[in-house]
């Protein structure tokens, strides 16, 4: 595949119309809409990051020659593919030379990015390719195609020096896990790809050697997205094994969580929690900040003392979810994760994004209530501050393939054979 061809494949979410739709608050966060401070975040990132790399010494705690590979981009990612690492010895949580893993950036071994410097002759070729094929959006995202070069590249040297015996990948849309399914396929690697959070019609077609998906949902919209590349099952949810039986069995709502992220406008999630900090006052309130959310909160603590906070960086999402009977949080898997807990889970938009609306689906299908405004998630709420149904999580079948059957909190083993089997025949092979 050539350079242009590439870099689009890797780039592609990038590139849609809901991505280039997103609010301008969130954006800004990501890619600045001003052209120069584009410029002046793609001349830190080469100060700090590509330079930075030069001179930061890498020693992996494991020897990655002929070991699976567990590719992580995030702490999501890490704790939906450790239990592949306990179950394997020759299992290695990798991840890019200076990715933040979150609370794990210490536990990942990291692939050199120290010769991504030598290919950013391309930049230029790239920018004029890609502005004939995409016209204003590679102008706009300049910054991402700067960050994109060179990952291949070097991804395929890694590749032909450590030649692993796989490459698991739990993430299939950022520019760096792109860059390396396309080196494995280049350098003939085997791939297998373990689902960790719901996906959307707008995510790269399946790719992988392996696709090991959480349910039904998620085959149907990748199916929407493309060709289907593989071998298919449909495994359930691996991280949520140990807590399948732990429902809430509570008949009311008395603890309610609200989870958001950088796509949630400050504004008003500090409008909504006051309003219902102000109507339910017999309710608790609990806010997760999405683990990539770094916004300052700060004024918002001091505005609702009494909201209470949970951090993603110390406690796990079920963890938190275990805490409350009730969600409310815009577009996040973690109302599939709230509802098979037999939270009560309520789609509420803080943003105004049209092309995000109801973006995994869970309100079209039924997995969760909606509310639009204000005085209608609070009336949803006091309903279920009245009575909270104890079989909600039924819902979730269509997207948990082991939900209610034997295999109910046995995603892990059937996971692990499933890879055990292929990898035994990828090696006989």
């Amino acid at each position: 595949m050539s350079l242009i061809p590439r870099l689009r494949d890797i780039l592609q979410l990038r590139f849609t119309a809901i991505f280039a739709a997103l609010p301008p608050a969130a954006l800004a966060d990501i890619s600045p809409a001003n052209p120069l401070k584009r410029l002046a975040r793609v001349l830190g990132y080469a100060g700090l990051r590509l330079v930075g790399n030069m001179f930061q010494p890498i020693k992996n705690r494991d020897d990655l020659h002929g070991k699976v590979w567990l590719y992580v981009v995030s702490a999501n990612n890490y704790d939906a593919l450790e239990f592949i690492q306990k179950a394997r010895p020759d299992a290695v949580l990798v991840a890019g030379q200076a990715k933040n893993i979150g609370r794990y950036n210490k536990a990942v071994n990291r692939l050199s990015l120290r010769r991504k410097l030598l290919y950013y002759w391309q930049f230029p070729l790239a920018l004029a390719g890609l502005l004939r094929t995409d016209g204003g959006r590679a102008w706009r995202f300049f910054d991402f195609i700067f960050y994109a070069i060179g990952y291949y590249e070097v991804y395929r040297r890694a590749l032909r020096h450590y030649r692993p015996r796989a490459v698991i990948f739990s993430n299939d849309h950022n520019d760096d896990t792109r860059s390396l399914l396309l080196a494995c396929h280049a350098e003939d690697v085997p791939t297998a790809y373990v689902q960790h959070a719901s996906v959307s019609a707008n995510f790269p077609p399946l790719g992988f050697d392996l696709n090991l998906l959480e349910g039904q949902d998620a085959l149907d919209k990748y199916r929407r997205c493309g060709p289907v590349h593989g071998r298919v099952a449909l495994v359930g949810m691996p991280k949520a094994d140990a807590y399948l039986n732990q429902k809430n069995t509570m008949p009311t709502v008395r603890r309610v969580g609200l989870a958001c992220n950088i796509h949630d406008p400050l504004p008003a999630l500090t409008q909504t929690l006051t309003y219902l900090l102000r109507e339910l006052p017999e309710l608790t309130f609990t806010l997760r900040p999405h683990p990539s959310d770094g916004r300052d909160f700060e004024p918002l603590r001091q505005l609702l003392p009494s909201l209470n906070w949970s951090s993603a960086w110390r406690e796990n999402v079920f963890d938190f979810l275990l805490r409350q009977d009730a969600l409310v949080a815009a577009d996040t898997s973690t109302h599939l994760e709230a509802t098979l807990l037999n939270v009560a889970s309520i789609y509420y938009r803080f943003g105004t994004n049209p092309l995000t609306d109801d973006y995994y689906g869970y309100a079209a299908r039924g997995l969760v209530a909606r509310a639009d405004t204000p005085a209608q998630l609070a009336a949803v709420l006091r309903g279920y501050a009245q009575h909270k149904p104890i079989d909600l999580y039924r819902r979730a079948a269509y997207y948990n393939a082991t939900l209610g059957t034997p295999d109910e909190g046995r995603s892990q083993p059937r996971t692990l054979a499933l890879l055990n089997a292929w990898l035994g025949a990828a090696a006989s092979s």
